[in-house]
């Protein structure tokens, strides 16, 4: 007997042990009735205690028989045991469930959005849709529908219709199973066949919070909170938002602000860096230019101290800008020495096989491609001397 289809707020009962089992691996019992809801529909089973024994899982297997996965010391068979149902999580359910019915309707009416599968998972929610998208507005709406439903606080009732009664339902969708088929009605605004555990009325609900609309295999899903589980998160939310509130040294409502005005600020950072990087990088591939052409050389070596990859990158550039010029430059940064290797349109060197042997001969890493190439190596060793002896060994 399933006693949570007639009273989904009973928390406590009492039950005989009718078989030990197993579910897989794990020890479970049996009982001659219960409030624990097994896994099913997309909702998680309820958790507690029974006999003294922690209840960690419930399911159902194909025969329809409930098993109680217990951690402790398994119960006889005969023996009468106390059941205590979880609440919180129980009612958390609760709200989770009874919201789903409610937004899949809301989406059916305001987009037009049939659900296909829906799951009530240990930390997201979802819902999938036969639309290959939805508007974020759609949702919006559909969030508001079931606000304004919870607000109302319409009864919930939960029920096994006559065959009749069940014909003249406005069912949302088809029944899964064909005979015992349980009846899940929002007032006058939902009917869903579900075996779940439901609130009784509406306002339990809480409050209905649709959070992201995502594409999946092709569909929309809606990723949403409900009850308890929505509050949290609500709460979480204005407490990150009043933090950074404090950081930018204004209240929550001027957040926004706040950090556009921290993004241009760091655009024209941004921007002046550049600046200032390009001069430098004008001024430092000057000096070895001259130094390469006092000694006859096309091939510019170099070290730039506390440089950064990007200065690296912009030297290199201003170097092999024209003609057969090739750079090989290093840089200290971050306990270790980043190197590239980059070449002018007219040169054929191999950038990346020169690299990729240097780095070998000093312990690193690199490689790339002919006309450039990068890599890391241990900070402190000698470059001039490792690009030296690299160029010498194998000339490319």
């Amino acid at each position: 007997m399933r006693l949570y289809h007639d009273d989904p707020l009973l928390l406590a009962f009492r039950a005989r042990v009718t078989a030990r089992a197993s579910l897989g691996d794990r020890p479970s019992v049996l009982l001659d009735k219960t409030a624990f809801y097994p896994e099913a529909g997309g909702q998680m089973a309820d958790h507690g205690t029974l006999g003294g024994a922690r209840v960690v899982d419930v399911q159902e297997d194909d025969a329809g028989r409930i098993h109680h996965v217990l951690e402790g010391a398994l119960p006889e068979v005969g023996d009468e045991v106390t059941g205590s149902v979880d609440k919180a999580r129980r009612r958390v359910h609760m709200a989770l469930h009874t919201g789903q019915h409610m937004l899949s309707r809301a989406l059916v009416e305001v987009a037009g959005g049939e659900t296909v599968s829906a799951r009530l998972g240990e930390s997201a929610c979802t819902i999938d849709l036969d639309l290959a998208s939805l508007d974020e507005r759609k949702a919006a709406e559909a969030e508001d529908l079931v606000n304004a439903i919870i607000d109302d606080d319409v009864p919930v009732r939960a029920w096994f219709p006559s065959a009749e009664e069940l014909s003249g339902l406005p069912l949302r969708r088809k029944p899964k199973v064909a005979e015992n088929i349980r009846v899940v009605a929002v007032g006058d605004f939902d009917f869903t066949p579900c075996g779940g555990t439901h609130c009784t009325r509406a306002a339990q609900v809480g409050v209905m919070r649709v959070e992201a609309v995502e594409r999946y295999k092709g569909k929309a899903r809606v990723v949403f909170s409900a009850g308890a589980r929505a509050r949290g998160k609500l709460a979480h939310a204005s407490d990150l938002l009043r933090a950074l509130g404090r950081e930018l040294t204004c209240g929550p409502d001027d957040v926004r602000a706040g950090i556009d005005k921290l993004r241009r600020e760091l655009a024209e950072a941004r921007e002046a860096l550049g600046r200032v990087r390009g001069r430098v990088a004008g001024s430092v591939a000057a000096e070895l230019l001259a130094s390469a052409d006092a000694r006859g050389e096309r091939r510019v070596v170099g070290v730039l101290e506390d440089a950064s990859l990007d200065l690296l990158r912009a030297v290199a550039g201003r170097i092999t800008a024209e003609g057969d010029r090739v750079a090989l430059l290093a840089g200290e940064a971050d306990g270790g020495t980043i190197v590239l290797a980059a070449r002018g349109p007219a040169s054929d060197f191999d950038c990346g096989g020169f690299l990729k042997r240097a780095a070998a001969a000093a312990g690193g890493r690199g490689g790339g491609r002919p006309e450039r190439a990068e890599g890391r190596l241990p900070a402190g060793i000698d470059w001039i001397a490792i690009a030296t002896v690299t160029l010498g060994a194998s000339p490319v």
